[in-house]
């Protein structure tokens, strides 16, 4: 048997779409390590995956440290983490994001094993500057501080590195498999279920500068997070932090326009513009959660220069595409978007 490829949090959104992809590519040896404890309903999303074998990460932790990944394991794309940017328990975050992350950090070296894993781009808190550059870094939250702390240690241990290692700084991803997230799934889930629900949306308004609906983010599809972590594993030679965004800010109104239209893209009269959505009542603006707003990023847009120096040249998909691309996934709309 080839030697197997892993993937942590693969149960989840972002994992499961990777061990989909590594299917698509032929590859079947895949070794899925996860915690099901909170949310056993995660299985569905590898339903129609193929995989070798299933791992509780408390048992993964315990064979890494005996050394399983030596001559067993090729890759390992490490996604698992608590994804919450509202979690308040410190300890519970830097534990599942940190100390873990670092085991299996030293447990790929030690193996010479690549290892690709996710941060975030959470990492730049409320700065305008997406670089990969310690000076633009300054989190908000423990989650990005999480996220930060681990991206500082594959720094420091990174001319020592014995094989492969790159950190992903996730923007925005949204796509097939998040319905598990709840409340931290993508705003378009969240838009196109409101919608559905009472037949508008509610976006907030204005702040940081941006008027109502118009603060932006960069949005990227799954599909498209799944291609780069495949497309670098295949660029052996290159290692290091990277932004993974489409390098082009969105605003919600922008997603909230995508869902709208799509939802209504067979009624009379073809699309709407964001001013007819408005007049409609379709598209409604609320006021932040409290404790929300001082924590909020009102622009995220990735620099993506060093990835595409990097050699990774595979173009991302607009939200004007992407958004329709994923709803039509969820069989939203009834006879409307049929």
């Amino acid at each position: 048997m080839s030697e197997a490829v892993v993937v942590t949090g693969g149960a989840g959104f972002i994992g499961s779409n990777i061990v989909r992809g590594l299917n698509k590519r032929g590859i079947n040896n895949v070794v899925v390590v996860d915690n099901l404890g909170n949310n056993p309903q995660k299985f569905e999303n590898l339903i129609d995956c193929e995989i070798a074998d299933f791992i509780d990460k408390a048992d993964f932790l315990g064979l890494i440290g005996s050394g399983f990944l030596k001559n067993n394991v090729s890759a390992v794309f490490h996604q698992g983490a608590c994804s919450d940017t509202m979690e308040l328990d410190g300890r519970y975050m830097m534990a599942n994001n940190f100390q873990y992350s670092k085991e299996i950090y030293q447990s790929c070296q030690q193996a010479e094993v690549a290892l690709l894993y996710a941060s975030s781009a959470s990492v730049y808190g409320a700065g305008t500057e997406f670089k990969e550059d310690r000076v633009n870094e300054a989190p908000l939250n423990v989650y990005g501080y999480s996220k930060f702390l681990f991206d500082q240690y594959v720094r420091r241990h990174f001319r020592s590195r014995t094989a492969q290692v790159i950190g992903f700084r996730y923007f925005n991803v949204y796509g097939p498999g998040e319905s598990h997230k709840g409340r931290m799934a993508s705003v378009a889930y969240h838009f196109a279920n409101q919608f559905q629900s009472q037949g508008y949306i509610n976006l907030f308004k204005g702040s940081g500068g941006y008027s109502d609906g118009g603060q932006q983010r960069d949005f990227i599809h799954v599909d498209d997070v799944v291609a780069a972590n495949l497309g670098c594993l295949d660029l052996a030679e290159i290692s290091g932090i990277y932004n993974l965004g489409t390098g082009q800010a969105s605003s919600f109104n922008d997603v909230g326009l995508a869902v709208v239209n799509f939802l209504l893209k067979s009624k009379p009269g073809g699309s709407l513009s964001l001013t007819d959505a408005l007049e409609q009542d379709l598209i409604r603006y609320v006021d932040f959660p409290e404790g929300l707003l001082a924590r909020y990023q009102s622009f995220t847009e990735a620099n993506i220069d060093d990835l595409r120096a990097a050699g990774y040249s595979a173009a991302f998909k607009k939200v004007a595409e992407g958004v329709p691309e994923y709803l039509a996934t969820l069989g939203l709309g009834g006879d409307w978007a049929n």
